[in-house]
């Protein structure tokens, strides 16, 4: 399997360190409010690749963070603690608020077919590992205390920018969006392991520490959480492309000078869900939930094909339009897959044939469009209806797409079709698809694709009947 490698900048050769293994880290959300759509993106993207790495053999250990502690709203170690500031939003305590959004992440998760990590690991349950990691920086040189706080000094690496070449007068004061003046740190790059001064008085968190009463940084939760439940060595780190700078940066400096050695060889990031205004993000009132995306009528299983309709390392546009197209589009093939009859043999070799190709799409850089060009390509083979169905069920355990599902749904609403037709012809497969498309297409609101289906039935004599127990037909 071919992957970019952000560190390198190359597509390479995905290879894990122990063969038949991977030890994968994702970024897990900061649980101070609902997660966005774009958020959701990296998380669909980040789920595809696992599943396709169990699809094609591999032993998968995956963990995730839950930031519940310690995240600023400024990557610059400036601003608020988001979850303070989620608390104080909604007069609830910090625990109350990240217990109830870390439930609401991971119900839009099983919403989108986004699988649960196998370890998800609270920041709050690690304080005594960031001490311990904490201290083995200081005595290594590579931390220091300033003003009450304790920093990681980047002028000790011989290289600290691994994802950007950034100059010397980009990170001054004002000139990068993000970065503040901090007068405690010795060069503008260095950053904050651990606070002993909050600047809140209200700041509702803190630990005894050997630097007195505080909290954690954002970024040592990340290296102490996976090296903690993967070891020293790590496979494939994910998050998102806003990630990599400062977050990864800082977590490969403080990872790779506690452990003495190279920590994670291949960086996967996914790029923005961007709207008309740019990047989709909570602080620009663009705050597009799943369950905003529900409540206008979309499965949220539209949402995840419209990820995968591009691929992870390029910009993806929303707009309404473009999702109802992506609804048009899953219903259709909702609607071929129900059309299809699970009769007859597999033929293993039209079986095999397919399958080469779906592989072959996401071996090169995780080509999601091309996977779902080739799940397009099984609907017209020449071959059995049984062949199709497991070829349809077989990519869905990467694609997450839930067609049978969803098509048993409308195998039911065919099933009242066929009992109210009046002349018992309703065992046409082809009428039934129609039928199941029309209607998809009349629930997206798309009357004019809906009317088409009508008529073009009408011409070829079959007269459709709309009841309150679904819709029938004659012919004749």
């Amino acid at each position: 399997m071919i992957l970019y490698n952000s560190a390198t900048r190359k597509k390479e050769e995905f290879v894990p360190r122990e063969e038949g293994k991977v030890k994968m880290y994702t970024c897990g959300p900061t649980v101070y409010h609902f997660a966005h759509i774009g958020n959701l993106r990296s998380y669909i993207m980040e789920d595809v690749l696992e599943k396709y790495l169990r699809y094609i053999g591999y032993d998968v250990n995956r963990v995730m963070n839950i930031t519940d502690v310690g995240h600023l709203t400024s990557d610059a170690d400036e601003g608020e603690d988001k979850m303070l500031k989620g608390a104080k939003r909604e007069h609830k305590s910090v625990m109350e608020i990240a217990k109830y959004y870390t439930d609401a992440f991971f119900a839009d998760a099983e919403a989108l077919n986004i699988k649960k990590p196998d370890t998800v690991v609270p920041a709050t349950s690690c304080i005594d590992e960031f001490i311990r990691v904490i201290s083995s920086l200081m005595e290594k040189g590579y931390a220091y205390e300033a003003g009450g706080n304790i920093y990681f000094d980047t002028s000790k690496l011989k290289k600290y920018y691994i994802f950007n070449d950034f100059d010397e007068e980009d990170l001054a004061v004002g000139v990068r969006e993000g970065v503040g003046a901090d007068e405690n740190k010795k060069n503008k790059a260095d950053f904050v392991l651990w606070f002993t001064k909050s600047k809140f008085d209200s700041q509702e968190l803190k630990w005894d520490s050997p630097w007195g009463l505080g909290y954690p940084g954002w970024h040592i939760e990340c290296s102490c959480i996976s090296m903690k439940n993967l070891g020293e060595y790590l496979d494939i780190h994910c998050g998102g492309i806003d990630n990599a700078f400062p977050h990864h940066t800082n977590e490969i400096a403080q990872s790779e000078a506690y452990l003495g050695h190279e920590w994670c060889k291949t960086w996967f990031h996914v790029h923005h869900l961007n709207t008309a205004t740019g990047k989709m993000s909570k602080s620009k009132g663009e705050f597009l939930t799943v369950s905003l995306l529900k409540e206008k009528g979309y499965d949220p299983l539209v949402y995840r094909l419209f990820c995968l309709q591009s691929h992870y390392r390029k910009n993806l546009m929303f707009s309404w339009e473009n999702l109802d197209n992506a609804a048009s589009a899953y219903d259709k093939l909702v609607s071929r897959t129900a059309a299809l009859s699970a009769d007859g043999e597999i033929d293993k070799a039209v079986f095999d044939e397919c399958r080469a190709e779906f592989c072959a799409a996401l071996d090169n850089d995780l080509n999601t469009s091309l996977a779902l060009t080739a799940l397009s390509g099984v609907f017209k083979k020449k071959t059995n209806g049984a062949t199709k169905l497991a070829l349809i069920n077989d990519f869905d355990r990467v694609l997450g797409l839930s067609l049978a599902d969803r098509a048993a749904k409308v195998g039911g609403e065919k099933k009242g079709a066929e009992d109210g037709a009046g002349n018992g012809t309703g065992d046409d497969a082809e009428i039934l698809a129609a039928i199941a498309e029309r209607a998809a297409a009349k629930s997206a609101k798309d009357y004019a694709t809906a009317d088409r289906i009508r008529n073009e039935l009408l011409e070829k004599g079959i007269t459709l009947i709309d009841t309150p127990e679904g819709t029938k037909y004659t012919k004749g």
